[in-house]
């Protein structure tokens, strides 16, 4: 997009006719101006992971307009809001919206473009953050049976808001949690809430492949690290094709390659990096073993050393029964059964939501993003932004979300 004028509400404070009329009349007139302006606020001023702070202050202060008493800033650059429920005993639900940005130079010409160069909220957390925002006035209108927490979790996009959200115990009595992310592969009023794999593991490796150096023009006096680096990438690529079930989806990517200073010179080491990619815990046992396993193997049949540096990154994203027929009678009460879409293909991008996943029943949803006539485009481009009637429907849905699970979590307390 090189012109606002290719997106259907760049510079106004209407909503697209693609927002049903159902999920409009939950927000007064005043109410759409003002969200329009927080996230366009948040668009043009995007911070990059744990230096959320004008974002935080910006949206802590937003909450307290809305007459929240319990805001709690945690995890440096995060915020967590008590919303009152009907029943201050019955059991706790939480919502998570995200608010870093990213290390991108902006390219959509959109008004509010972003002031800050190089950074750019290129994945939809500007949008993100403003939903939990829109989410949190519409819990307090229509209350759910418990209180809800609504998080604002900074640090996504490096794989670390969600550990530290957990590890500050805020979420300690919560019984279950909702997420979305904004997607311009479906369309405003089109929500992916489905059982299954829904997003990827993303462990890192890096490797540092150790031989000799020597003169270019006398090889035999080396033992060659860059031709033991180019026969491991060649060997990394079977490790997907030939030791992973074919039936099971996983990525082994080397991103870089570092070695060398000359032309002429051999060099005593060379240093590869790259992701590695999974939907099941098995998979990517699998995988994670298999890249340290033939680095090790590779080097010795060259009469190398390896050595394997493997970074835990988050888990899978596996939509468990419970919590998706919690969401999809939400989206259905929100928007119609028809509004419900399938994912239609493998999600191998990742996402620190599964983190809360791992010790929190919960769920995750896509949120359709593209305006009516729009082309697809990828989060994390240049180009990205989120039509936004995105924002208004995923704040009604993730808090139906929470009144349905709140709902559900008290029958079976009683």
């Amino acid at each position: 997009m090189k012109s606002a004028s290719t997106s259907p509400n760049a510079g106004a404070t209407e909503l697209s006719s693609n927002v049903p009329a159902a999920v409009r009349s939950l927000y007064p007139d005043d109410t759409v101006v003002q969200l329009l302006s927080l996230r366009r606020d948040l668009h043009r001023n995007p911070e990059l992971s744990w230096k959320e702070n004008r974002t935080v202050e910006l949206l802590s202060a937003t909450v307290a307009s809305l007459g929240v008493a319990d805001i709690r800033r945690v995890a440096n650059t995060g915020l967590v809001v008590r919303v009152p429920g009907l029943d201050h005993s019955a059991p706790v639900v939480a919502l998570r919206g995200d608010i870093d940005a990213l290390p991108i130079q902006e390219d959509t010409g959109l008004p509010f473009s972003s002031v800050n160069p190089g950074v750019m909220h290129a994945c939809g957390h500007d949008v993100h953050a403003t939903w939990a925002v829109a989410a949190t006035q519409l819990l307090l209108k229509s209350p759910a049976r418990g209180d809800v927490l609504v998080i604002f979790q900074p640090a996504e996009e490096v794989g670390e808001g969600a550990r530290a959200i957990l590890e500050s115990g805020a979420l300690d009595s919560v019984r279950a949690i909702f997420g979305g992310h904004v997607d311009r592969r479906f369309e405003v009023g089109q929500v992916v809430a489905q059982e299954g794999a829904l997003a990827a593991s993303t462990d890192t490796f890096r490797i540092t492949i150790t031989g000799a150096g020597s003169h270019g023009a006398r090889p035999q006096e080396s033992r060659d690290p860059i031709v033991g680096a180019a026969a491991l990438v060649g060997a990394l690529q079977t490790i997907v094709s030939r030791r992973l079930d074919p039936a099971m989806p996983g990525v082994v990517t080397v991103g870089t390659i570092d070695g060398g200073t000359a032309a002429n010179i051999i060099p005593d080491s060379v240093q590869l990096s790259g992701t590695i990619r999974a939907t099941t815990v098995e998979s990517r046992t699998l995988l994670t073993g298999e890249v340290r396993r033939m680095a090790e193997a590779i080097a010795a049949t060259y009469g190398l050393t390896a050595k394997v540096t493997l970074s835990g990154g988050t888990p899978p994203i596996v939509n468990p029964a419970n919590a998706i027929g919690w969401a999809r009678e939400a989206v259905t009460s929100v928007l119609g059964a028809d509004a419900l879409t399938p994912l239609g293909t493998t999600n191998m991008g990742g996402e620190d939501f599964a983190e809360y996943m791992q010790s929190i029943p919960g769920c995750f949803l896509r949120i359709g993003a593209r305006e009516a006539g729009g082309k697809v485009i990828g989060a994390h481009s240049p180009g990205y932004y989120a039509d936004e009637g995105a924002l208004f429907i995923g704040a009604a849905v993730l808090a139906e979300c929470a009144r349905v699970a709140s709902a559900a979590l008290g029958n079976a307390a009683v």
